[in-house]
């Protein structure tokens, strides 16, 4: 690991605060979600179809709620939010260690979905408002590394867990949220810009025009690239909620080499995301992007052509590396494309393409699957990449003088570092 921190730039230590909690905040949701369905289905006992449903609910509460948490943010701080989010967090995880009915898991999800994204947003919009727009892709690289280390670590205790109960794994799931909670209400700090340095406290009336996200959605440059990166989240979807089961019923891979698989990715964010990052921005955001794009769709024609859990593996490592160039890339170009005043609706936005994603990726892989064959779900996915990659390289001949789309380090970074600085 000393390699690793040996690699990471100095950060202002909020930065390092926000790193830690994401990891705790990852640890403790990880825990459980990889075994929800598992966990509906024997307390429950209904059809796959119906949890799916449920998990469609989870998908639109979050959408909705994502929508209102951009703006609250911009007006009243991304600290209060994120409290809000944290113990209503713990209080839904906490209340599913008890549910055993599909009304409770009706309520719940859903719940869930609108509360369980609000430390993320506002740990992104903290760090558009403290890291200068050339640091922001490492830094949001550094968030990242955080988030699967956490998912490395999680579904391990929670396996174990399950083993004996998984009310417990929910409940511990629940404290990890109120221990967060603790932390960043005493020590981390609120980082909304002030307009007026004249006037104190967080509640400030926005400037005429940007209460609400009206002109986000006449910034055409922010909508392409959010586009695009949609067409990528549903190929992704389709990978983690689909492929499990695409390789136990057509090869008979079992549960846990498909851990290895997903741990692989998780793995490899750790490791490399930062020997990734700190040469992608060198370079224009676009073309990254476009380039990561055709590394998701090489791994998803991968997945077509394998029959064996090499091949799965290898498919895996080949579409990770395309995550490790988009992923941060994308967050910090959106960051850098965001007004001040509007950082955390940004955001938002940003956050939304996922739920979007998750929305459509899974339903539309089914239907691929169900009336063509099983192996259309690749296909499906790496046409949607494919057209992605083709949006960004074209984005790259219309945007060669904004300049948000430069090459996102235009300075060198210091090298010298450690976890506690």
């Amino acid at each position: 690991m000393s390699g690793i921190w040996s690699r990471v730039p100095r950060y202002p230590s909020q930065i390092w605060l926000l790193f830690w909690g994401t990891l705790t905040g990852s640890i403790g949701q990880s825990i459980v979600w990889p075994f929800l369905v598992i966990v509906i289905r024997e307390r429950v006992h209904v059809p796959l179809t119906t949890v799916t449903l449920l998990f469609t609910l989870q998908s639109v509460a979050g959408f909705a709620a994502t929508t209102v948490l951009g703006p609250l943010m911009d007006r009243f701080g991304r600290k209060r939010a994120m409290l809000v989010g944290l113990v209503s967090s713990g209080l839904v995880l906490a209340a599913m260690s008890q549910a055993t009915t599909l009304a409770m898991w009706a309520v719940l999800l859903p719940a869930y979905g609108m509360v369980n994204t609000m430390f993320r947003i506002g740990s992104y919009a903290m760090v558009a408002d403290l890291v200068e727009p050339h640091r922001r892709a490492d830094t949001y690289a550094l968030l990242r590394m955080g988030d699967n280390l956490g998912i490395v670590i999680g579904p391990t205790i929670g396996g174990f867990l399950a083993s004996a109960t998984y009310a417990l794994s929910y409940l511990l799931a629940a404290s990890t949220q109120f221990i967060l909670f603790v932390f960043v209400a005493v020590i981390v700090h609120e980082t909304l810009p002030q307009r007026d340095p004249s006037q104190s406290g967080l509640m400030l009336t926005p400037p005429k025009g940007t209460s609400g996200y009206g002109p986000l959605m006449h910034d055409w440059t922010f909508l392409r690239v959010w586009g695009l990166y949609i067409l990528v989240n549903i190929a992704s979807s389709m990978v983690f909620v689909l492929l499990g089961a695409y390789m136990k019923e057509n090869f008979g891979i079992q549960e846990n080499d498909y851990g290895k698989v997903i741990g692989t990715n998780a793995a490899m964010v750790v490791l490399f995301q930062f020997t990734v990052t700190r040469y992608t921005i060198k370079h224009s955001p676009l073309p990254v992007i476009g380039v990561g794009a055709l590394f998701y769709a090489s791994g998803l024609f991968i997945y077509a052509i394998s029959q064996g859990f090499y091949g799965f593996l290898f498919g895996m490592m080949v579409m990770t590396c395309g995550e490790l160039m988009i992923s941060p890339t994308t967050t910090a170009l959106v960051a850098n494309i965001a007004p001040p005043e509007m950082r955390a609706r940004y955001m938002g936005a940003f956050a939304l393409s996922f739920r979007v994603g998750a929305g459509i990726g899974p339903v539309l892989g089914g239907l691929l699957s169900d009336n063509i064959a099983p192996v259309a779900i690749w296909y499906g996915g790496m046409t949607f990449c494919l057209i992605a990659a083709a949006g960004y390289f074209i984005l790259v001949r219309q945007s060669a003088s904004n300049p948000t789309m430069q090459p996102l380090q235009l300075q060198p970074v210091s090298s010298e570092t450690s976890p506690g600085d």
